[in-house]
């Protein structure tokens, strides 16, 4: 067998028996590979029945650093653009500064497909580290653009060379046991969301520091010369630290060559060295499990993307206009909360709720919910002080904890429908096309909410109602598919 490792185990007991009686058949044996870096991770997870806490914090900070540049320039995205002078007059502003937001989203959507092969090729580990080193390179260059041209062409290069999404996520399944798998993904969610939430921290307060911060900062040093470097030059400090921690990021991928001939050389009584169900080897675009599983994550990940953006646009609005009046400063209060809340439901209580009620079913009761509690919105600009703010707290807090019990569950049908050597392709489609919807939706969310705020006094469900309605007709769509005949799951899976 050369490169393999195995102990044969032999029937017990003496000649008579022997016999008098067929030998017991020998339990299957797994089949290790020396030098396999998965076999080594199977083996590992063969040994330690535990939750892999040190691999999942890799994962949770990882996946942080690869999330904090994506939404850190928002704060201060509109100055920028106005100090490039690239609009010719101040109602330009949001068209420059639209294209600038959505570069990376569109860098990101021709790539990701690509990424999550070479990770299925080469291993999770080398395009995990090169994504980070991407972001160093890349978000630092994007806070010394000084032209249009210049922050545009990063933007797009960091969200083409950013591609860890995809092999993360396959990562995050394959350092762990089935019974954790949820949880594996669910770190992934986590620690998207708290990226997405700090990073418009980091950008707002560190940005123009010789403005925010006469006394610390002077218009002569580099970061008055080059006022957005600082909040960029934070972030990708903490990517190379994520860099450098990579180190000790240990592999998933089998790599071994002619697997089935040398197991089925050692006998039928052996199993393949990971105890995955086999998939067959068919293209990703005709499997119906994976692409049904694709299409609903990619409708929730619509509404998901034009709820946030919709939510901060009507939280500050005037109440003329069905708004709360909200300043800056209370939406990210609100933000802020949120996500202190998705971290300790992800951490303390997905994990029940997805051994108890699956993927499939945990994801229906959570869109179902999701629609009422949506339909309430409206109706808290009756409210104000104590009580507006309880309710609006709850409901942000309810509202990302289903968003991400819907998106983590079919995460995790995705995974299950492929085997482990299309992981990284299959997660890359789903980058892919997720990308593009995220793409989408902030531009429909934009278009939809100035179009509700002119007809505010209307008979038939006026601007603020008018758009929660249409949120929610989103959301029924997503609830349909993960029904049959829209959503199909592999027979040899138990989703419950």
């Amino acid at each position: 067998m050369g490169d393999t490792t195995r102990n044969r185990t032999f029937p017990h007991g003496n000649d008579n028996d022997d016999a008098t009686a067929p030998p017991s058949p020998s339990p299957p044996e797994m089949v290790y590979y020396e030098g396999c870096p998965g076999c080594a991770m199977e083996r590992k997870k063969e040994n330690n029945t535990g939750t892999p806490y040190k691999e999942f914090f890799y994962v949770g900070v990882t996946t942080l650093a690869s999330a904090l540049p994506i939404s850190s320039l928002f704060p201060f995205l509109y100055f920028m653009i106005q100090d490039m002078h690239v609009a010719k007059n101040e109602q330009d502003i949001g068209v420059y500064a639209g294209l600038l937001g959505a570069s990376y989203m569109i860098g990101r959507c021709f790539a990701s497909l690509f990424w999550g092969v070479v990770a299925d090729r080469i291993g999770r580990k080398p395009i995990i580290a090169l994504s980070m080193f991407s972001v160093v390179i890349f978000n630092t260059l994007f806070g010394l653009s000084v032209k249009y041209w210049m922050a545009i062409a990063t933007r797009m290069l960091l969200g083409s060379m950013n591609g860890m999404l995809a092999p993360i996520k396959a990562y995050s399944v394959e350092v762990c046991r089935p019974e954790h798998h949820a949880l594996g993904l669910s770190v992934v969610s986590t620690g998207w969301g708290i990226g997405l939430v700090v990073g418009p921290a980091i950008g707002g307060y560190l940005a123009q520091p010789a403005k925010q911060y006469p006394n610390l900062f002077s218009e002569n040093s580099i970061f008055g010369r080059f006022p957005y470097l600082l909040p960029c030059l934070f972030i990708s400090l903490i990517a190379f630290a994520v860099l450098i921690s990579c180190i000790w990021l240990p592999e998933t991928l089998h790599m071994h060559k002619n697997l089935e001939r040398e197991v089925e050389m050692v006998g039928d009584s052996r199993a393949a060295p990971h105890r995955e169900v086999p998939h067959s080897e068919k293209s990703l675009y005709k499997n119906w499990p994976l692409m049904s599983s694709i299409i609903a994550y990619c409708v929730f990940t619509l509404h998901d993307t034009a709820y946030s953006e919709i939510f901060s646009l009507w939280a500050v609005s005037e109440k003329k206009y069905g708004g709360l009046s909200f300043s800056s400063k209370d939406v990210g209060q609100v933000l802020a909360v949120s996500g202190a809340g998705l971290l300790l439901y992800q951490i303390f209580v997905y994990r029940h709720v997805h051994k108890y009620l699956g993927s499939i079913i945990s994801s229906r009761i959570a869109a179902a919910l999701s629609i009422p509690l949506l339909a309430t919105y409206p109706f808290m600009t009756h409210l104000s002080g104590t009580k507006l703010g309880l309710a609006i707290y709850f409901a942000a807090v309810i509202k990302g904890a289903f968003a991400t019990t819907i998106l983590t569950g079919t995460c995790i049908l995705q995974n299950s429908a492929v085997s482990q050597n299309q992981r990284g392709a299959a997660n890359g489609i789903s980058t892919t096309a997720m990308s593009l919807f995220k793409a989408i939706a902030p531009a429909g969310a934009g278009v939809l909410f100035s179009w509700a705020q002119k007809r505010q006094h209307a008979a038939f469900f006026p601007g603020d109602q008018m758009i929660f309605l249409i949120l929610n007709l989103v959301e029924v769509i997503g609830l349909v598919l993960t029904f049959k005949p829209f959503l199909a799951v592999p027979k040899q899976y138990d989703f419950k």
